[in-house]
């Protein structure tokens, strides 16, 4: 097949899992054409089978600010034409779902390019912020052509705010070659150089994800005469307020802003307790990613984390800003190394066994069939005139 795919090109869930998506797919025999503003995060290679094109923005006096997404359904319409796209998947309902329909229907009487638009949280909890952005983005879900979610969690909030639920749910995914744990790895001594225990978060420092929650954790669990050091992955607005309140609990010097990184596994894989303490998770990637690298994870019980981590079994769950229960569980795992162990292995099985790339591409694989099916093949549909008789 020839799959167009757009995500927004960040540190998030939703640019990683459509990168990774892409780079797999390829992989395994399609042709991937990435349509977004810059290259996103994951493609560190483009090749025979990965194509990047990038959405190139009009300098206009006439706009305050430039108008995305209708340079993106510009781009989204050329590139499907000119390389015959099959189908157009994009990550995320606004804009990239408009955009990629109104592409659809500004081409289709040459070709009908089907639309699959991928749920990953924010794009519905938007709508939750802004009410105003409700009928635009049910406009997107009832007129794409496909719609998956992430999660359980999220295909009910879906349904929940915009009584729709013909919705495909799809999990996020792993590698499991890439996500391990890592054994005598150079990284962990220059983290670690006095043998600290290592606790580590990746986030895009959002305030959703309460990286300030870390400080507090990591500062208790000090206070316990622990030798452990806490790693920052990522960057974000909430940056400086993290390390703000790092130097007011005089624990700056215990904590490791790395910042935005390639490769969160390397980091993942030399790690030994895993901390989410996010108000919002619709599925919670990052944890998947640590428990596939053999970290516990301490996180809280809300969205989707409740079906990536099991509750006293591969991490501890914990009501939002509950930094005492969360604090205490860190210590129980610090403190009993057969422990964090078990739950570490029983993590990475339980990733591998529901996770795994090898189990979840072949279902975006047979959606993408089952609509193409659906939308008779991808080939162009009949032009119907205002009264509904096909057009010669």
């Amino acid at each position: 097949m020839n799959i167009g795919i757009t995500v927004y090109p960040t540190y998030g869930g939703s640019g990683i899992v459509g990168s990774e998506l892409g780079r797999d797919l390829a992989a395994r025999g399609h042709n991937v054409h990435f349509i977004s503003s810059v290259l996103p995060t994951r493609v560190t290679e483009l090749g025979e089978r990965v194509h990047f094109h990038e959405v190139e923005m009009m300098s206009y006096p006439l706009f305050e600010h430039q108008p995305y997404d209708l340079a993106l359904a510009t781009k989204m319409a050329t590139v499907a034409r000119a390389e015959r796209l099959d189908l157009l998947h994009v990550h995320y309902a606004i804009p990239h779902s408009i955009s990629a329909i109104l592409a659809r229907e500004s081409i289709k009487q040459k070709r009908y390019v089907p639309v699959i638009t991928t749920l990953h949280g924010t794009d519905i909890t938007l709508v939750g912020a802004d009410r105003s952005y409700l009928p635009i983005t049910r406009y997107g879900l009832q007129q794409s052509d496909g719609v998956t979610a992430v999660s359980k969690f999220l295909k009910q909030a879906t349904i929940e705010t915009f009584d729709f639920d013909e919705i495909e749910v799809i999990p996020n995914f792993i590698c499991s070659h890439h996500y391990k744990r890592l054994e005598d790895s150079p990284l962990h001594a220059e983290l670690a150089p006095n043998g600290e225990k290592l606790l580590t978060h990746v986030s895009n420092f959002r305030a959703v994800k309460r990286p300030i929650d870390c400080v507090e954790i990591l500062a208790k669990v000090k206070a316990h005469g622990k030798n452990v050091r806490l790693v920052m992955v990522g960057d974000g607005p909430e940056r400086s307020a993290v390390y703000y309140r790092a130097e007011q609990l005089n624990v700056k010097d215990d904590v490791s802003f790395v910042g935005k990184q390639a490769n969160i596994a390397d980091y993942l894989g030399v790690s030994d307790v895993f901390l989410l303490p996010s108000e919002l998770e619709s599925f919670g990637l990052a944890a998947l990613e640590a428990q596939a690298c053999e970290l516990p994870v301490i996180a809280t019980r809300i969205g989707g984390i409740p079906e990536v981590v099991n509750d006293g079994e591969t991490g501890f769950l914990s009501d939002v800003g509950d930094i005492e229960k969360m604090s205490e569980d860190t210590l129980r795992l610090l403190n009993d190394e057969d422990m964090r162990r078990a739950f570490g292995e029983k993590g990475r099985d339980l990733a591998i066994q529901r996770y795994n790339a090898d189990k979840i591409i072949p279902q975006y694989i047979s959606f993408y069939e089952k609509v193409l099916q659906t939308t008779e093949g991808g080939e162009s549909l009949p032009v119907m005139n205002a009264s509904g008789v096909q057009k010669s």
